[in-house]
């Protein structure tokens, strides 16, 4: 069975399926700060959306990363250490990409396991 979770205009925020969850892709709100800053605010909307849904992220399967620019790589890295210790890293993917959208440098695209 297929359950969707909070509509919005153009999609729903996370699909489920056989208890794993599908994330569409989220970015920063607050599009002024560096790649390491939208880094830490999709980190914390993902932590927000997963309790919604009955998971944590602890039970992050897999990552899809896509940067605008290279050059500030390691500041998205920072950022993703500090939120996810070693032991829980997902797999993952980071894809150079040529425009996300006015100031936006980072787009992260997420699944987990349902835990609830």
């Amino acid at each position: 069975m297929i359950k969707r979770h909070m509509q919005t205009r153009i999609n729903h925020r996370v699909v489920e399926h056989n208890r794993v969850l599908y994330f569409g892709g989220l970015i920063a709100d607050d599009l002024s700060v560096d790649m390491k800053g939208q880094t830490q605010q999709i980190c914390r909307k993902i932590d927000e959306l997963l309790q919604k849904v009955g998971s944590s992220k602890a039970h992050l399967l897999t990552a899809m990363i896509y940067i605008s620019d290279f050059s500030q790589k390691e500041g998205m890295n920072e950022a993703w250490l500090e939120w996810l210790p070693g032991e829980l890293l997902p797999t993952r993917a980071t894809i150079g990409v040529a425009d996300l959208g006015e100031n936006v440098l980072i787009e992260v695209v997420v699944s987990a396991a349902k835990t609830a």
